[in-house]
């Protein structure tokens, strides 16, 4: 990586030194008397930078290391971690976790996944691009980026800033079955908010680009410029009528409803009986066009992994096929529980998508007529449990298919069971920033609760 301060110079030689340290942390274990160990640990570094109104306010330079190390006295757990690796401070730890390990209760479930189950197959998902970007580049572009949103429009008032960061890291796991895997990656964003007014009304918003390689970035000046579009889109909103109408999940906020569904079907929500999709493997839960699935091993994509929190192998796999509950999301200990195999996703899913059955968001407004596009979404309301979704929203009024006037202060509300089931459309204008992957979506109808 060019020179960022403090930044890992050589991350191929990190990733050997941190193996060396996880293989060293194993063996200390078994010498202080654990019948099994794993660790995790990670390395990262990188350079942010903020400006504000033409002055810069922040670069920062970070690296940061921590150790997270269980240890097992047969189905007895201990855990603790350090940001050390001098060898003083690796045996401490150790002792610490055997220490607890020893007060806990015996759980048959805990344990080291299988050991016929590890991984063995860990390809290059080519997730590591060092960025030549330096303190005085990132600033220049974070320069460039809130420039050209402030000159697009005399609406834009004032400005929240434009920030740069370029970020690599280092993983690596490793337990007692022999099992020891890694690997490097960076992250590159850029991203710009603006405040705009118009008759003394003032709104915010913003936009933001990231990718692995510094070179997929959407240029600094179509960041700022859209950042400052997104803001005077928002200006003079009004309210509307109380009323049951179609709502249109705009890209960036429709992966929240996938997010929602990974929850619900998480192996912690159904051992623990909270979940609204308790008992629905197998069962219809969305229309016959839903597909939803999983895709590890894409090249450079953001939630790319061979092998998840276990040790186990990653694997493509559909969580919902033809409308129907195909998998839970399953990690070693939850799958115990619930009498199940792990899907090997200990740690969550890697690169989730929603299948497009209809094209871009244009084309999805036209289909709805008449109700309300949904681009921001406010408050935790989504319990889990019963199923229950209400949040404020903002967006924009449709009649005809057409954008009419920009809304705020409304809230819409639903449950998911319906929601999904009611799910009518799914874009093809994907928002590709994320690890979770859907165009717009289309809900036949859901409360908007207004005036």
């Amino acid at each position: 990586m060019a020179d960022t301060g403090n930044a890992v110079l050589d991350p191929r030689a990190e990733e050997d030194r941190l193996k060396n340290l996880v293989s060293d942390i194993l063996a200390e274990a078994k010498k202080q008397g654990a019948d099994a160990c794993e660790v995790g640990v990670s390395l990262d570094a990188g350079l942010s930078v903020g400006v504000r109104m033409g002055d810069v306010e922040t670069v920062e330079f970070n690296r940061d290391q921590g150790f997270g190390i269980t240890v097992y006295q047969g189905r007895r757990k201990g855990s603790a971690s350090t940001s050390d690796s001098t060898s003083e401070a690796i045996r401490e730890t150790v002792k610490a976790a055997y220490d607890i390990a020893g007060y806990g209760s015996e759980d048959p479930c805990a344990g080291l996944a299988d050991a016929d189950l590890m991984a063995t197959n860990l390809p290059d998902l080519d997730l590591y691009h060092p960025w030549g970007a330096d303190a005085e580049a990132a600033i220049e572009l974070a320069l460039k980026c809130e420039d050209a949103g402030r000159k697009f429009s005399k609406k834009i008032t004032n400005s929240d800033g434009a920030n740069v960061g370029t970020h690599q890291g280092c993983r690596v796991y490793g337990n007692s079955h022999g099992f020891i895997g890694g690997y490097v990656s960076s992250r590159h964003s850029l991203s710009a908010v603006f405040i705009g007014e118009q008759n003394g009304e003032m709104q915010r918003d913003y936009w933001y680009t990231v990718a692995r390689d510094g070179n997929d970035l959407d240029s600094a000046v179509s960041v700022g410029e859209m950042a400052a579009q997104r803001t005077i889109d928002r200006l003079g909103p009004r309210r509307v009528k109380t009323a049951q109408v179609p709502v249109l999940f705009a890209a960036e906020v429709a992966s929240g409803l996938i997010s929602n569904l990974m929850g619900a079907i998480s192996g912690g929500s159904l051992y623990r009986q909270s979940s609204f999709l308790l008992d629905h493997l197998g069962k219809k839960i969305f229309p016959d066009w839903v597909r939803i699935h999983e895709q590890p091993y894409l090249k450079k994509a953001m939630g790319s992994g061979s092998f998840d929190n276990d040790g186990l192998a990653t694997r493509a796999k559909d969580f919902v096929t033809d409308g129907v509950l195909a998998n839970y999301l399953l990690g070693t200990y939850s799958a115990r529980k619930l009498g199940m195999e792990s899907t090997a996703n200990s740690g969550g899913v890697n690169n989730l998508f929603l299948d497009s059955n209809a094209g871009d968001q244009q084309e999805l407004l036209k289909q709805m007529g008449t109700g309300l596009l949904v681009t921001e979404l406010m408050g935790q309301g989504v319990n889990t449990v019963t199923g229950d979704y209400s949040r404020g929203a903002g967006g924009y009024w449709v009649e005809n298919g057409v954008i009419q006037f920009p809304v705020s202060e409304v809230t819409i509300a639903g449950n998911l069971k319906d929601m999904f089931m009611n799910m009518v459309a799914a874009g093809n204008d994907y928002d590709r920033r994320g690890n979770m992957q859907t165009g717009s979506v289309l809900i036949s109808e859901m409360q908007l609760a207004g005036e």
